[in-house]
């Protein structure tokens, strides 16, 4: 019987040891279900002024009543390049007030055109240039107005043309300043069209030609073509229609986009791209067979359907931008405003409630889109650890690309926290979309927020460790 004891008492003591352990376990397993918040982040309704969208109003003029973040700046050929091999870039951005645009945060929405409709007969491409071709094209006069419209086949032609893009693409090609290049060059106000009666428009082959000489030029800016060629398929271009908000002639460029088709007499010119919004931008200005009073009053539905159905980002620069704000339609460009581009928001948010152990804490962040159209450039995302005061006492980057964030889609990230350092007490996060061109918060969430400084305020937690650091 003796014997035994040494084994009933070891027994027991296993058992001890077993309950303690299931102990602790379930004592863990229940301040890790506890611990955990979900915080549920109010969204906002109404205007955002958030860069790369919105009003996209003429960047000649500084006085714009409507809130934007973009400018358009539409350059002729004949006044870029005055003198074979000069580039007259000193008076196309004072005359654009590009410094001035740049300062203040603005992109640029850029056209590059060879043939403006006016009023008198004359030239959008430099005289040397008409000359070099011995006036290879044609002089016009329709209902659009009076110009030139050069032959686009010319191989000078098309030589100049990619030297001057070239120049273009050294100097504005670097940075993001230059967000949208709006394809240009071709036809009517670079909207790749002609009118009837004049020599015809050209072949793929040679369109494709133009098209490679701003690829290559701006290699890091999106891209937009007028009409859906087969080309802007090919590169997953984005798009642009210049008659926003009139019902015949938007109906006509969706089926396009939907369908593909023909064009100007060529089978199967025009490729569906009926998903084209979700990777590149779809832009385009106002129509100007509209008024103001029709596209954002007696037919603001029908202009919302049809924004909704484009999936539009920008308008510009024909739009309402110049209206005095407070003007008798500014509810119904306020809810343009609303509709179109990206809406990014939080949706909800998992993290602890308190820390009393380990070194470091993890944060899961579920973003939404509840916008039309995604954000078109990689902004960097930001989380910040705050103090009790709301200072900042570092940054994570975190890893999300936000050009996924479609509308209604969820998307999941988490973020490892080190906290070994931290002292007891009350701390926060907060979350920014950071320009890279200032390196600072720059865009709106859709979420009710209490900082001005476009950094989100998430939530607190606690640290309070029983052992706590010096």
């Amino acid at each position: 019987m003796h014997q035994r004891t040494p084994k009933l008492a070891s027994s027991i003591l296993w058992i001890l040891l077993l309950i303690i352990l299931v102990t602790i376990f379930l004592m863990v397993h229940s301040y890790s279900e506890k611990n955990i918040q979900v915080i549920n982040i109010d969204k906002v309704s109404g205007p955002l002024v958030n860069p790369l969208m919105g009003w996209a109003p003429w960047a000649t003029i500084q006085d714009i009543h409507q809130p934007h973040t973009l400018v358009y700046a539409g350059l002729t050929w004949r006044e870029f390049e005055p003198q074979e091999g000069y580039y007259d870039f000193d008076t196309f951005e004072r005359k654009q007030n590009l410094t001035y645009w740049r300062e203040t945060g603005n992109r640029v929405v850029f056209r590059f055109v060879m043939d403006v409709p006016g009023h008198e007969t004359h030239l959008d491409i430099p005289d040397w240039l008409f000359n070099k071709m011995h006036g290879s094209g044609e002089y016009y006069e329709n209902e659009y107005g009076k110009g030139f419209s050069p032959d686009y086949s010319n191989p000078i032609l098309i030589d100049c043309h990619k030297k001057a893009i070239d120049a273009l693409g050294s100097r504005y090609g670097k940075d993001e300043f230059f967000a949208f290049i709006e394809l240009g060059s071709l036809g009517h106000w670079g909207e790749w069209h002609a009118r009837s009666g004049i020599s015809p428009f050209p072949p793929e082959k040679i369109r494709d030609l133009y098209v490679s000489h701003y690829v290559e030029a701006f290699p890091g800016a999106h891209l937009l073509m007028r009409r859906p060629f087969s080309i802007a398929q090919k590169l997953r271009l984005g798009l642009y229609n210049d008659m926003t908000a009139d019902p015949s002639h938007t109906d006509a460029w969706l089926d396009w986009i939907e369908n593909g088709g023909e064009y100007l007499g060529e089978l199967n010119a025009l490729a569906p791209m009926p998903n084209a919004w979700e990777i590149a931008p779809i832009g385009g200005e106002q129509s100007p067979a509209l008024s103001n009073e029709q596209i954002y009053g007696t037919n603001l539905e029908k202009t919302l359907q049809l924004l909704k159905e484009s999936h539009t980002t920008f308008i510009g620069p024909n739009s309402p931008a110049q209206l005095e704000n407070g003007n008798p339609l500014q509810v119904g460009i306020d809810q343009v405003l609303s509709t179109i581009g990206y809406r990014l928001y939080l949706d909800h948010v998992q993290m602890p409630r308190w820390v009393l152990y380990g070194s470091s804490i993890q944060i899961t962040l579920t973003f939404s889109n509840s916008g039309i159209a995604p954000i078109y450039y990689n902004w960097p995302t930001r989380l910040y650890l705050l103090d009790a005061r709301g200072n900042t006492l570092t940054a994570y980057e975190v890893p999300i690309d936000l050009r996924n964030v479609l509308p209604g889609e969820f998307h999941d990230v988490a973020v490892e926290i080190p906290v070994g350092n931290l002292k007891n007490g009350i701390y926060s996060f907060g979350i920014a979309i950071i320009d890279p061109v200032t390196g600072r918060p720059a865009v709106q969430l859709a979420n009710e927020n209490i900082r001005p400084d476009l950094i989100q305020f998430i939530g607190s937690f606690e640290i309070k460790r029983l052992f706590n650091h010096d």
